[in-house]
This record gives C-alpha cells, structure tokens and sequence, in this order.
C-alpha cells in the first residue's frame, strides 16, 4: 500500500475528499512508471494490443484535456496524440514517442486541470461535445473511475516487465 494512499484525509469536506482521491490516482501512475526506461515503457501488453504504459500517460493527458479544458472550462483545445483521422494515437504511436516529452505534458496538463477546477464549484457546469451538460462534481468522480482503471492496466503492466507490484 502506497504511503499517498495512507496520506488520504478519512474525514473533510466532499471537494477535498475528491481531489484527493484523484491526486492519488495520479501519483499512483507515476509510481507505475518510475525507473523504467524509455523501451520498457514503450513495451505492448501482448501482441496485437497496443496498450503500454507511455500509451496510459498519453492516454490520460488526452483525458485530462478533455474533461476540465474542453468540456468543463470550454476551451478550444486541440487532442495532443490523437485526432479524427487517428482517434488512438495516443495509444497507437508511442514507437517513437519522446518519453520526457510525453510525462512532461502529462505532468502540465494535471496543473492545468487542477487550476481550471480550483476555479469552480463543485456544482459548475460544463458541455461535452454531444452537449451533455455535466458538473465538476461528476468530472472529479469521473476521473478517478478513469485513472482507477488504467492504474490497473498499469500494475498488470509493470508486473510483466520487471515483476513489481503494488506500490
């Protein structure tokens, strides 16, 4: 069990509760992709699959872009690794990948999330592109369901690299 996880507050109020959960969640990806290097990270599930852990953090600056620039603060901001020509970009094209680059604006994109959401209120809404209206309050749920699950193809990941679990 992760120290982070043990850091979590058991009592506060719902907003604190939630980003904390999420902060775990992606603390919890990055302890998944610590001291490998730029193949092992590069390295598919199996074959034909073209999941991998650089796929998962590109994956999820897509996500993080996604959910608090275009739907809740309604920016216009363009996909980074994917496109309508290349809907799984992010996941297909990490052979060649910058790995700094990609935890980099990983790691940006996290801080531009959590600015936008210290901005609102937890009832504050935002429009998905089919013009679903949708609060902060959800999207923090959301994301946490999200990197949850990817956290877990991380650690089947991590442990068919090198062994290691947990964390």
């Amino acid at each position: 069990m992760s120290s982070e996880y043990l850091k979590l507050p058991r009592i506060g109020d719902e907003r604190t509760i939630l980003e904390s959960f999420l902060e775990w969640q992606r603390t919890t990806l990055a302890d998944k992709c610590a001291g490998l290097d730029a193949a092992q990270l590069r390295s598919r599930a199996a074959p034909r699959s073209t999941l991998s852990l650089l796929g998962l953090v590109r994956h999820l600056t897509e996500v993080e872009r996604g959910w608090f620039q275009r739907t809740l603060a309604l920016e216009d901001s363009p996909r980074v690794y994917s496109s309508d020509q290349d809907p799984d970009g992010d996941f297909d094209n990490v052979d060649d990948a910058n790995v700094d680059e990609a935890f980099a604006t990983w790691r940006r994109e996290c801080e531009r999330s959590r600015q936008i959401a210290a901005g609102h209120q937890l009832e504050d809404t935002g429009r998905q592109r089919n013009g679903t209206e949708v609060s902060l309050r959800w999207i923090l749920v959301h994301m946490v369901e999200e990197y949850s699950r990817h956290n877990g193809h991380a650690d089947l990941l991590r442990e068919r690299i090198d062994g290691a679990t947990g964390y």
